[in-house]
């Protein structure tokens, strides 16, 4: 499996995790429908799913190690975007210090 696959299943965990998340978010604290959470809670089992496409060599441990930097980007990402939250030097600094850690713990050569 290449490296630009593992990435895409990267960012389409985090999208379903924390979109699902997000509608649950908006179900309980926003008042939205119970639709909301339900479309939250399987967009958030779908998520559960998803890295278990990274390739078959990979660790649970170390998938989930990697992915918790996609997640910090993506989180940093879907607050600019959704919530409107500019992100300050130190969200972009912190984000590209998680992905050098992505890169290191998922993609580095080991022997």
């Amino acid at each position: 499996m290449g490296i630009l696959k593992s990435i895409f299943y990267f960012v389409l965990a985090g999208v379903f995790e924390i979109g699902g998340g997000y509608l649950i978010w908006l179900w309980l604290r926003d008042g939205k429908s119970i639709w909301y959470g339900l479309a939250g809670a399987i967009s958030l089992i779908i998520y559960g799913v998803v890295p278990t496409l990274q390739p078959p060599s990979s660790s649970f441990g170390r998938v989930y190690a990697a992915y918790g930097g996609i997640f910090i980007v993506l989180s940093i990402l879907w607050g600019w975007k959704i919530d409107k939250v500019i992100p300050d030097r130190f969200d972009l600094i912190g984000g590209f210090i998680a992905l050098i850690g992505v890169l290191i713990i998922m993609y580095y050569p080991r022997g």
